[in-house]
């Protein structure tokens, strides 16, 4: 697509060939053509959602015992570049499938998981975490949000901000103190059935810069009450463990989107200046749109190549939190100033919001703050000097 001319990834087999085909022929055909409206209403329609799961998209890393497509992370990984490559920026598919259902995976009880991932694999259930608070974002032992033992139930009271899918998930994975006086070992995560308990309650779809068809909410729990089996473990004070566990994943996923992103920028520009004209030529005969391409094309090859590294280094269970965060930050403040530089391409016309590489634009910003922000992420990488 924009001529990177890399060779396949060791990871990469014949069978996440056909999963890459299959997800982009459902990409363009089920949200490219509605996807416009989708940012229009702030969320993209709850029904493709069961046409995810129903062609094999949704929880492509749970076991098929569990109702999933039994893959591994590679497959996630495929489903996410092709999703960045069609431009589906907004559907809220990757944290569903990559960072909701792996809690479970990894951490549920036997009855948890038969409770939950075959709903979350079909569609019937859309998951979202609930980490962030209006005075807790990348600092989680911050959390406010308390999870109180009532008997045979816990009660949970607390504020979410910025919680991707808010408006239409009805599975929650929400970051609980249930001990406040232990800090980061008094936390623990509790999954909430949104549409069966009292006092849960949804705030607004926030008004955001880019992502504009994905719905990101305030959530609000006000004495919710819910079974002491929903508590993710069984075990109170695991929480904060679990979160580190897989944040690494989360952060290599950021950066297959940014990649993917990057590849996608620079394909439509491509495309623009063979096509636009100024003083007698194509924009693309200009020495300076060469070098400029050149330079994006150098680095998106580096990125690429570093990114596909740690999908292999995860895949073989030996990506280390320092690597992950060097990836998420790195290709992320990449991705924003290489589409910059595209929409410098484009002219005017950049500016304008038809044209595919403004929305990018908008999108990829805040790549460089959710899932930690690119600051805490230098943090986290100058530990391990």
């Amino acid at each position: 697509m924009t001529g990177l001319n890399l060779p396949r990834p060791d990871w990469m087999t014949e069978e996440l060939d056909l999963v890459a085909d299959s997800a982009r022929r459902f990409f363009d055909n089920e949200c490219v053509p509605h996807y416009e409206a989708w940012e229009k209403q702030g969320a993209v329609d709850r029904e493709v959602w069961s046409k995810a799961g129903a062609q094999g998209l949704l929880c492509a890393e749970v076991p098929e015992a569990y109702g999933g497509a039994g893959g591994s992370f590679a497959h996630d990984a495929v489903i996410a570049r092709e999703m960045g490559l069609s431009g589906v920026d907004g559907f809220g598919l990757m944290l569903h499938n990559a960072i909701v259902a792996p809690y479970i995976l990894h951490y549920g009880s036997e009855e948890q998981k038969r409770r939950w991932l075959p709903r979350l694999a079909t569609g019937e259930l859309i998951g979202a975490v609930a980490m962030t608070e209006p005075a807790a974002g990348s600092d989680l032992q911050g959390v406010k949000t308390q999870a109180r033992r009532s008997g045979n139930h816990y009660v949970i009271n607390g504020q979410k901000t910025f919680i991707t899918n808010g408006q239409i998930a009805n599975l929650i994975v929400v970051v609980t103190k249930t001990d406040p006086e232990r800090g980061a070992k008094g936390t623990s995560l509790f999954v909430v059935e949104a549409d069966e308990v009292d006092g849960f309650r949804r705030g607004r779809n926030l008004d955001k810069i880019g992502l504009k068809a994905n719905d990101t909410s305030e959530l609000f729990f006000d004495e919710v009450r819910v079974t002491a089996d929903c508590l993710l473990g069984g075990e109170e004070g695991q929480g904060f463990v679990q979160l580190m566990q897989q944040l690494p994943q989360e952060r290599l996923l950021i950066a297959i989107q940014a990649v993917s992103r990057i590849e996608r920028a620079i394909s439509v520009t491509l495309d623009y200046v063979k096509e636009r004209k100024a003083f007698g030529k194509s924009i693309l005969e200009f020495q300076n749109t060469q070098f400029a391409l050149a330079e994006a094309k150098t680095e998106a090859t580096i990125a690429k190549v570093f990114v596909d590294h740690c999908i292999g280094r995860h895949l073989e269970g030996a990506l280390d939190a320092p690597t992950a965060s060097m990836a998420k930050y790195w290709v992320t403040d990449l991705q924003c100033k290489i589409i910059d530089n595209c929409l410098q391409l484009h002219g005017g016309y950049g500016y304008m919001n038809e044209y595919p590489i403004a929305r990018m634009f908008r999108d990829a910003r805040v790549e460089r703050i959710y899932g930690g922000t690119n600051e805490i992420m230098k943090m986290l990488i100058s530990r391990s000097l």
